[in-house]
């Protein structure tokens, strides 16, 4: 099955304070919300791993592992052109998206923009691999690459094996969904196809779980050209989405693409807004009331040592993401489905204010450092629930804020929902 999606969120600027060290006065439990003693965590380190490796103490990515050119050979006859050179690094700033081919007229409009640096034609769809769904772009390898992850975006072997017919997935998914590297995986569009999978990489876009070549994409049924990526200066990005908006035609959309998230030390980049905030005005709303709170907090508790599964999202087995989707919901709050997407939904919070119902985040990716990939339910008294890793159930552990937490956030229903609706 085949969707047309968006992968990212509505709402751009950048939610995620910079913290770091331990809780001091953690506030206590609001009127009415359970307090919760669980016991003591049964693992060493109450946070995801980064499963096989990690940067290093800089925040440098590791090489982004990549399958033997001997298994790549995908469903395409015969080898691919050989895959242009890396000519520079552009940042995915926004998103263009239609459930139905994007003309030329419509991509020369949109490259017209003030502001607009550069543009690219690809296809984006959810298509369910193996018994997930995920987010999948459908791309050119040699013009692509340059909007990846800088990890990603160097590596020549991954991006020849996409267009030798291979799928590129994130490493989040390749290792907590347990995939073979030089493998294969079913991949159910029109029609089902086996695609080897050719490397662990992520995009850096929120929400990009895998990466094709065109030519595949569109034989699994994906529109071709159904979205532009676009790059522009970050400043511009919020009334440049309104332009682009006005000269696109009915049924598709913009959105921005980008979370800004710094860490420990690093510095913002130029031009975005102040890490932290969100924009004012009666469309943000305020934050959860009390009985919704409590509502999310049990709903969460009550999932305690049910499985995790990647791309999971309840009620019987959870992913990180889906775990707080699913909890939220009971509490009538509609949440983002990936972590990346919830970190913006509400405003950042220093460890020192964090209260019950707030959500921790967490880098836990080596190959993008700064990526948000995992995502944990702060339920008070310096304890935290979480659906991990494979092998480990839903539990309460005490929060973590060692050099894998990004930050915080208090969850704002109307944020949220914007997020969670995204264009379709």
């Amino acid at each position: 099955m085949v969707s047309a999606v968006a992968v990212a969120g509505t709402l751009a600027g950048a939610v995620l304070a910079t913290v770091g060290g331990k809780p001091a006065g953690v506030s206590g439990l609001p009127p009415g919300i359970p307090g919760t003693r669980p016991a003591p965590a049964k693992t060493a380190d109450p946070v995801v791993p980064m499963l096989g490796g990690t940067a290093d103490g800089g925040g440098k990515p590791i090489p982004v592992p990549v399958a033997r050119a001997a298994t790549t050979a995908g469903p395409s006859s015969g080898r691919s052109a050989a895959v242009a050179p890396l000519r520079g690094l552009r940042q995915a700033d926004l998103l263009v998206v239609a459930p139905f081919s994007l003309s030329g007229q419509v991509l020369a409009a949109v490259a017209r923009q003030p502001a607009v640096t550069s543009v690219e034609p690809i296809e984006a769809a959810k298509i369910k691999i193996n018994d997930a769904y995920a987010a999948v772009l459908g791309v050119d390898p040699s013009t692509f690459r340059g909007y990846a992850a800088p990890a990603m975006a160097a590596s020549g072997p991954l991006w020849q094996g996409v267009a030798d017919g291979g799928v590129a997935v994130s490493y989040t998914m390749g290792t907590l969904d347990r995939l073979s590297l030089g493998g294969q995986v079913t991949v159910s569009g029109r029609r089902a196809e086996r695609l080897p999978v050719v490397a662990f990489g992520t995009v850096g876009i929120g929400g990009v779980d895998a990466v094709v070549s065109d030519p595949i994409a569109r034989s699994l049924g994906v529109p071709a050209g159904n979205a532009i990526v676009i790059s522009a200066p970050p400043a511009s990005v919020a009334s440049l989405a309104v332009r682009i908006k006005a000269v696109l035609p009915p049924g598709a959309a913009v959105e921005a693409l980008v979370t800004v998230v710094t860490r420990v030390g690093a510095t913002a980049p130029v031009g975005t807004a102040p890490v932290g905030t969100v924009p004012s005005g009666p469309a943000v709303g305020d934050a959860m009331t009390t009985a919704q709170l409590t509502a999310a907090l049990r709903a969460a508790e009550s999932r305690r040592g049910l499985p995790y599964a990647w791309g999971a999202a309840g009620p019987a087995a959870f992913d990180c993401s889906g775990l707080v989707q699913w909890s939220f919901a009971r509490a009538g709050v509609s949440m983002p489905r990936v972590a990346a997407d919830q970190a913006r939904a509400g405003p950042a919070v220093p460890v020192s204010q964090l209260a019950p119902g707030d959500l921790l985040f967490y880098h836990t990716d080596p190959t993008d450092p700064g990526y948000i990939s995992h995502v944990a339910i702060y339920l008070g008294n310096g304890w935290m629930i979480q659906a991990p890793q494979p092998g480990l159930d839903v539990q309460v552990v005490p929060a973590s804020f060692g050099p894998q937490f990004a930050g915080a956030i208090r969850v704002y229903p109307r944020i949220a929902a914007a997020l969670a609706a995204g264009p379709a």
